[in-house]
């Protein structure tokens, strides 16, 4: 009889405890959790450009409160009266699996969710399932415009090269070499230098936590060629570079695809990679075509100090 009175005493502190931790101390109202066969950088970028659709479509204010390592991120949404918070935390199943963790609180009322949540299919409930099953729609679809393969480990050629020197935010890396592609093939072309390969991104900077690069945006070609100074224009050998490599089909703009793949395998393997990523482009964007027989091949060099 004594057993049976400390199990349904412990059983009731149990549920007490429980129950306080629901009520007050767990972080979200509501949690939507869903698989994507994708890295979670992908993910990652696809919540800020899903933000900022969400901002013109439906008037809606996000705020990042916090963000780290392409896994995890934190906004403040408002519109009108509404204030809400959104805690993604990407996680890696295997190699090609991320789990997103959608932790969902409304901060006018937030109490009451966390009641009827559980039980109820409150407006509140169907609104947040609604709104994270969309963003999921449009990352499949986004997910539909290329293709990244993990080949391993791999080796870049030496090469020489004429670059010029960029700085932007990731997701302009494209847009801004093309921006620039006049400055250095205007000088080759004028001074009669012949370019002997596609081009490289050589990427020198790549801060994480801001999401900012500085790179080399290059043109191979011969060894022997006569340099002429010029102002924007400067010349290197590349050296060879031994790495994770990955290949890449799909549009230049989001190259970073494969390197967010490359950054997951690296972790899931317990590789130490730099932050420099070297692309080499194998097809010509200006041809137009099929994007997804665009190629473009990536290295990101091992940290071997």
């Amino acid at each position: 009889m004594l057993n049976k009175k400390k199990i349904v005493v412990g059983l009731l502190f149990l549920f007490s405890v429980l129950t306080i931790w629901y009520l007050l101390i767990k972080k979200s109202d509501y949690c939507i959790t869903f698989k994507e066969k994708t890295a979670s950088g992908t993910i990652f970028q696809g919540i800020q450009e899903w933000t900022v659709a969400q901002q013109v479509s439906n008037n809606e204010v996000y705020s990042i409160l916090e963000k780290k390592n392409f896994d995890y991120i934190k906004q403040e949404m408002k519109r009108g009266k509404t204030q809400m918070e959104y805690t993604w935390e990407m996680k890696s199943v295997n190699d090609s699996v991320t789990e997103v963790i959608v932790g969902i609180k409304d901060l006018n009322h937030s109490f009451y969710n966390r009641i009827t949540a559980p039980f109820l299919n409150t407006n509140f409930k169907k609104e947040q399932i609604l709104k994270i099953t969309n963003f999921k729609k449009g990352l499949e679809k986004h997910l539909e415009n290329f293709r990244v393969k993990i080949d391993g480990e791999g080796k870049s050629e030496e090469i020489f090269v004429a670059y010029i020197n960029l700085k932007s935010v990731l997701q302009e890396k494209a847009q801004n070499m093309i921006g620039n592609d006049a400055i250095i093939t205007g000088y080759l072309q004028n001074n009669n230098i012949k370019i002997t390969g596609k081009p490289y991104v050589e990427i020198e900077n790549w801060d994480l936590d801001n999401e900012t690069l500085v790179y080399n945006y290059c043109f191979p070609i011969d060894k022997s060629t006569k340099i002429i100074n010029d102002a924007n224009v400067k010349f290197k050998t590349i050296p060879t570079q031994k790495g994770l490599k990955a290949t890449y089909y799909g549009n230049f703009r989001t190259s970073d695809r494969a390197w967010f793949a490359l950054l997951d395998y690296a972790k899931k393997h317990d590789i130490k990679l730099k932050n420099k990523p070297l692309e080499h482009f194998l097809a010509n964007p200006f041809n137009g075509g099929n994007e997804l027989e665009w190629k473009t091949e990536i290295i990101i060099p091992y940290d071997v100090e």
